[in-house]
């Protein structure tokens, strides 16, 4: 009636966790449309209602990798104190900022990234299409797709889990969402690097060791 590939794309598309999108697409004989209407109308249509809600409480979460070489601080929101003290609140936000530590966002969406830097990257892909020898008609739609990768790449919401890489950090979020009954959002975060922006000494390896055993 639907295969496995099916109920990935609809997790995909609605953000919606596994098992519910194998009993929405039950429920609808595989019908996909029918399939998000199902969850639109039982799950997702609750998460996107407690998107108006204001949600000031949360927690701010740390994550310290390599020996001290990488650092990370997230804020998290959700709505009350008693889920921001909760473990399922909690294990969500050390997951964000786990996932800040090793993916390297440089925003929280898509709306955070500068128009500037936005624009600028779109030239460089574009430039990169044309040396490609890609005809004019056809770059602007290649640039449209490779500014989605560059959005996957800067942006926490649209990159994929560390931990599961058939979801992304948005559908994280909604199912935290929906299985916490709160709104939840990811305010802000830094990320540190041990030596980042600072001029690095290369050495060989094992010159150095050689070095180091005299």
């Amino acid at each position: 009636m639907f295969t496995a590939q099916d109920v990935s794309k609809l997790r995909a598309t609605t953000g919606a966790g596994m098992m519910d999108c194998k009993k929405a697409l039950t429920e609808t004989n595989g019908n996909f449309d029918e399939a998000i209407k199902y969850l639109r109308e039982k799950g997702i249509a609750a998460a996107a209602k407690k998107a108006d809600r204001i949600a000031a409480e949360g927690a701010v979460g740390s994550y310290i990798h390599m020996g001290g070489k990488i650092g990370v601080l997230v804020e998290v929101n959700c709505e009350t104190d008693f889920v921001a003290k909760s473990d399922a609140f909690q294990n969500l936000v050390k997951d964000i900022a786990m996932q800040i530590a090793a993916a390297k966002p440089l925003y929280v969406n898509e709306s955070e990234v500068p128009t500037e830097a936005l624009e600028a990257e779109k030239e460089i892909l574009k430039a990169q299409a044309l040396n490609e020898g890609k005809p004019e008609a056809v770059v602007e739609k290649m640039v449209e797709g490779r500014i989605k990768k560059y959005y996957k790449d800067v942006c926490l919401m649209d990159q994929d889990f560390v931990k599961d890489s058939s979801k992304t950090i948005t559908q994280v979020v909604n199912e935290a969402v929906l299985a916490i009954g709160e709104k939840i959002s990811i305010r802000r975060f830094v990320r540190y690097e041990m030596g980042e922006g600072l001029e690095k000494r290369v050495d060989n390896l094992a010159e150095e060791v050689a070095k180091m055993s005299k």
